[in-house]
């Protein structure tokens, strides 16, 4: 199956998961796996959030993300992947002046 992220509209979600800023999402989700290309304008952020019954995988396209994983900070660049494995926590922060783009997959374990 081809996804094809050009024929996907692009929603704009007001501070997402009790983040603050914009969040813009291109999403595919068939009920098991939500597979998403996501852009984090500068100076915007996802909230904090735990994955329960599911796990994250977000390769970074272009720019920088700071993670907030389990309570441990770390940053993430271009080429990147972080992963949040069930059961844990994690929030992203654009805290540069330019957009951060990321591609994620959400698949349900349950």
């Amino acid at each position: 199956m081809i996804i094809n992220f050009k024929e996907i509209e692009a929603k704009h979600v007001d501070g997402f998961k009790g983040g603050k800023g914009d969040f813009v999402t291109k999403l595919a989700d068939d009920g098991k796996v939500k597979i998403m290309l996501n852009t984090l304008p500068a100076g915007s952020s996802i909230g904090i959030h735990t994955h329960n019954g599911n796990c994250e995988v977000m390769y970074i396209l272009k720019g920088e993300i700071t993670f907030i994983y389990d309570d441990k900070e770390e940053t993430a660049y271009a080429g990147d992947v972080h992963y949040c494995p069930c059961n844990h926590t994690h929030t992203a922060e654009n805290r540069t002046n330019e957009d951060a783009e990321f591609f994620a997959i959400v698949p349900e374990t349950k």
